[in-house]
């Protein structure tokens, strides 16, 4: 069966904040100067936001541009954010620090990014976008000349065999002037693009971090409406970059996270499994005695910074939000950069279009995207921070002595730039690592992956191919379980990987239990021999996050 196409000025791949921003101005721009301008957004979720996962709080600079009446408008900012509290902890003990100015959430805005992109989806619809939830982008489509002409989504209704089922439905090709990948952290098609054009050559390695996160409904007496928490030190030991967030929303919720620098070292570490620890502390278990847990999930975040944003443009298309890296690291912020790099490019993307007839605007690059990103508050901002998070690589102390050097003698302004360090290349050997003994969840404040991931409503066609690809088959067990015991076991936060073996334990071999994937892309990133390869399920599959 042929696919079918559809041809549209601009197709985005992905409607989370960068995306949707970018979608919003150019139709807000097309309004203005009075042109028609078809825009299509598609997105792998079974609906807007289903994976869209953040702490979050938001800074406003980029919606006050986009929708200066978000307000009035209806939009989902409801706690502002209150006290900032700054903590290391020891093993029993907590101790209050100076917040970072970075850290400082006067104006800001305790958020569910997922409630936050439903409502920018329903602008959007207004103003004339298309949205097409529950459809993965599997293939990028290239012109005689090589430039990005569209992309297409998937088929559905492939068996496990990789033939089609009675119930097989051929993708679509949709085709576009200009091609916008949103895609996210790690997006699988912008990895393809990386390799095709080079993108990646004149920048630093992208680091990152997985978040794990869960949604709470706590005791009202110990709600504390805009109370913004954040800490370093236990459960992580002084060479491991991370920490945790503590947000109370409103409706007595509280959202818990924690975020681990994938740059981590001791295979025998779990993201997962330091959460549960963090939630046991003395000075946090009294805000979840007596709550209920109400939702989880997990998702990677780009760390590098300025150093590892790659180039942006190419024959064709652009890369805006986070699969490009746009995230403050210092600030722990990205959506207000994301949004704004979003609307930057429908700028550029608009008035492209607009030089050029219709028969010859596909194609072209749009090298003014990054001119104009590079004068934007987004890169001033990115180049201040830029240096933090890459001295964390020296450990925590020297990571904290440095960071307020940097902020408080350079401002940030330091002649130099600090290095970005590749994660996967980061795991010592296991027969050099000390293992981690972690707890049994109590089934009160800490809990399993399992049950963890049946409250992210991650569904799957089960009788479709694997979306975790291994490029060698035999390298799990000749090396990752040989050398480092199998760690994929322990950074991947939904048990998708399992160590099995035979009646007489011997015989391991690796298990891909697919059907629990929550699209962290942790795999993707911290494999030693990056010999797993994440591309889309079928789409419509994946966690189903209710307000994450």
């Amino acid at each position: 069966m042929e696919r079918e196409s559809m041809e549209f000025d601009v197709v985005i791949v992905g409607a989370g904040p960068s995306g949707l921003a970018a979608a919003i101005r150019l139709k807000q721009l097309a309004l203005a100067g009075g042109r028609e301008l078809s825009v299509c957004i598609i997105e792998k979720g079974s609906e807007l936001g289903a994976h869209i996962l953040s702490g979050a709080v938001l800074e406003t600079r980029a919606l006050d541009e986009l929708i200066p009446d978000w307000k009035e408008k209806g939009a989902p900012l409801l706690t502002p954010a209150g006290e900032d509290h700054f903590l290391f902890f020891t093993e029993t003990k907590s101790f209050r620090l100076p917040t970072p100015p970075q850290m400082h959430n006067h104006g800001n805005y305790i958020v569910s990014l997922g409630n936050l992109v439903r409502w920018l989806g329903a602008q959007a619809e207004e103003l004339g976008v298309e949205i097409f939830p529950g459809f993965a982008a599997v293939e990028v489509l290239y012109d005689e000349r090589g430039a990005v002409r569209g992309i297409a989504t998937g088929d559905m209704g492939i068996g496990r065999d990789g033939q089609p089922t009675a119930n097989h439905t051929p993708g679509v090709e949709l085709l576009a002037r200009q091609t916008l990948f949103a895609e996210g952290c790690r997006g699988s098609l912008t990895k393809s693009l990386f390799e095709r054009y080079g993108l990646r050559k004149e920048a630093d390695p992208q680091t990152y971090g997985i978040g794990v996160k869960e949604l709470w409904e706590i005791d009202p007496a110990k709600h504390k409406a805009g109370l913004v928490v954040h800490s370093v030190g236990w459960p992580l030991d002084g060479e491991t970059y991370g920490g945790s967030f503590l947000y109370h929303l409103e409706n007595n919720q509280v959202a818990v996270g924690f975020v681990v620098g994938l740059d981590y070292k001791n295979p025998y570490l779990s993201p997962f499994e330091e959460l549960q620890r963090y939630k046991s502390h003395p000075a946090i278990r009294p805000t979840f005695d007596g709550g209920r847990r109400i939702a989880y999930g997990a998702r990677a975040l780009s760390e590098g910074g300025l150093q590892s944003i790659p180039k942006l443009t190419f024959p064709g298309g652009l890369l805006i939000g986070d699969t490009a890296g746009f995230l403050n690291t210092p600030k722990i912020k990205g959506i207000h950069t994301a949004m704004k790099s979003g609307m930057v490019a429908a700028e550029a993307v608009f008035d492209s279009l607009g030089e050029a007839d219709e028969g010859t605007a596909g194609g072209r690059e749009i090298a003014a995207f990054t001119t104009r990103l590079q004068a934007s508050w987004v890169w001033e901002e990115l180049y201040l921070a830029r240096n933090i998070r890459p001295a964390f690589h020296w450990g925590l102390w020297a990571g904290l002595a440095y960071s307020a050097i940097d902020t408080y003698l350079f401002r940030g302004r330091a002649p130099w730039t600090l290095p970005v360090h590749a994660d996967h290349d980061q795991l010592r050997k296991a027969a050099d690592s000390t293992p981690i003994v972690y707890p049994k969840p109590d089934g009160l404040v800490t809990f399993d992956r399992l049950s963890s991931v049946f409250i992210s409503n991650a569904a799957h066609e089960e009788d479709q191919p694997v979306h975790l690809q291994l490029k060698d088959p035999n390298v799990p067990i000749t090396v990752n379980l040989a050398l480092y015991d199998a760690p994929e076991q322990r950074y991947c936060p939904a048990g998708v990987y399992e160590i099995v073996r035979d009646d007489a334990g011997q015989s391991p071999r690796l298990q891909i239990n697919a059907s629990n994937c929550v699209h962290c892309k942790s795999c993707d990133i911290k494999d030693p021999t990056q010999n797993i390869n994440w591309v889309v399920p079928e789409g419509g599959g994946g966690p189903n996050y209710p307000n994450m």
